[in-house]
């Protein structure tokens, strides 16, 4: 069987709401907070997202997280929406993360979406974005 082939889709995001409810906060070790985020993603992919995102906060003050964030708009021109799992660290000012498509999360014309990528970006500012792509 042959691999399918990718195409690269970048762009940014822009943060909207960033709001961390801590709910773990112990006297010793990582603290841990659920974190809503909402942003706006321009270039090959254009829409909005939401996610929902796990963070530890460490006591060098690093932090690292997980969540899952649904992404509506388009992708190179095909309309509809998809889930990425992402997880990456914030280290300093700096972001790094890595997500890739959900299987079987793709609707209308990102039915059968699949892909891998990541961001990285400076706290405060925009991120930088790119999802390796394919249809099954």
């Amino acid at each position: 069987m042959t691999e399918p082939r990718k195409q690269r889709a970048s762009g940014r995001t822009d943060v909207s709401a960033y709001v961390p409810t801590p709910y773990d906060v112990p006297d010793h070790g990582p603290a841990l907070s659920e974190v809503h985020v909402s942003e706006r993603f321009t270039g090959d992919i254009e829409g909005d997202g939401t996610v929902r995102v796990i963070q530890a906060a460490l006591a060098d003050g690093s932090k690292t997280f997980a969540g899952i964030e649904r992404v509506r708009g388009a992708l190179a021109g095909r309309q509809g929406s998809f889930l990425l799992q992402v997880s990456g660290t914030v280290v300093g000012t700096e972001m790094h993360a890595e997500w890739f498509v959900v299987p079987a999360s793709g609707t209308q014309q990102l039915a059968r979406l699949r892909g891998d990528g990541g961001f990285d970006a400076q706290l405060g500012q925009h991120g930088t974005i790119w999802l390796d792509y394919f249809f099954e």
